[in-house]
């Protein structure tokens, strides 16, 4: 974890899955004639892209870290599910994402479990419905077509299947009005289907 992120006062925080590098690629390479097609789109950074499982909003860094061995004894016991990104979408003309599908039913009880935990800890957090999704893009201020002619030219994408082999503790220090607001891993670890399962290890940064 970096110096900014331990040292801040308070953290947005959220607990998700991440697809492999060249799942996220394929992906990439889709949206290049998209981005190029609509180059006021605010992209979201590849390094960010992630399927939200529980989101925290903002808390204090002392309860982010209290976290960390609940969340890894959580995925040492869950299975991996098998993923896909696939088509377009948008939210309100403003948000850009693409879908996820495969084992759908295994990623709600995955979500319900990490939420669980969560409460379980007696962190407090905003109790959204999980609706699986990788945000992609947002429109500035008045752009009201680009968003929705994006997602309709994703509308035929479709990725690689592959197996959520890692849960992610990701948060971000608040930004300023140079500098935006940067997220990053607090800890990640393999679920039970994961080639090193039960690892409770944070990764190395």
């Amino acid at each position: 974890m970096t110096e900014p992120a331990e040292s801040a006062a308070t953290l947005r925080a959220f607990i998700a899955l991440a697809p492999p590098d060249d799942a996220k690629e394929e992906l990439a390479r889709a949206l290049r004639p998209v981005y190029a097609a609509h180059p006021r789109l605010r992209q979201n950074r590849i390094e960010d892209w992630h399927i939200t499982l529980a989101f925290l909003g903002e808390q204090s860094a002392a309860t982010v870290q209290r976290l960390l061995r609940p969340l890894a004894d959580l995925a040492a016991g869950r299975p991996s599910p098998e993923l896909a990104l696939r088509g377009g979408g948008h939210f309100d003309d403003r948000v850009l994402w693409t879908g996820v599908e495969g084992d759908l039913d295994e990623l709600h009880l995955l979500s319900e479990a990490v939420r669980k935990q969560i409460r379980t800890c007696g962190v407090d957090f905003p109790e959204r419905p999980l609706r699986p999704h990788l945000t992609l893009a947002r429109a500035r201020r008045h752009d009201t077509t680009s968003v929705p002619e994006a997602s309709a030219a994703l509308e035929t994408f479709t990725g690689r299947r592959w197996p959520a082999l890692r849960l992610h503790l990701v948060a971000g220090a608040p930004g300023t009005a140079s500098t935006p607001r940067r997220y990053q891993d607090i800890g990640a670890w393999e679920l039970a289907g994961g080639p090193e399962a039960g690892s409770a290890e944070p990764p190395r940064t």
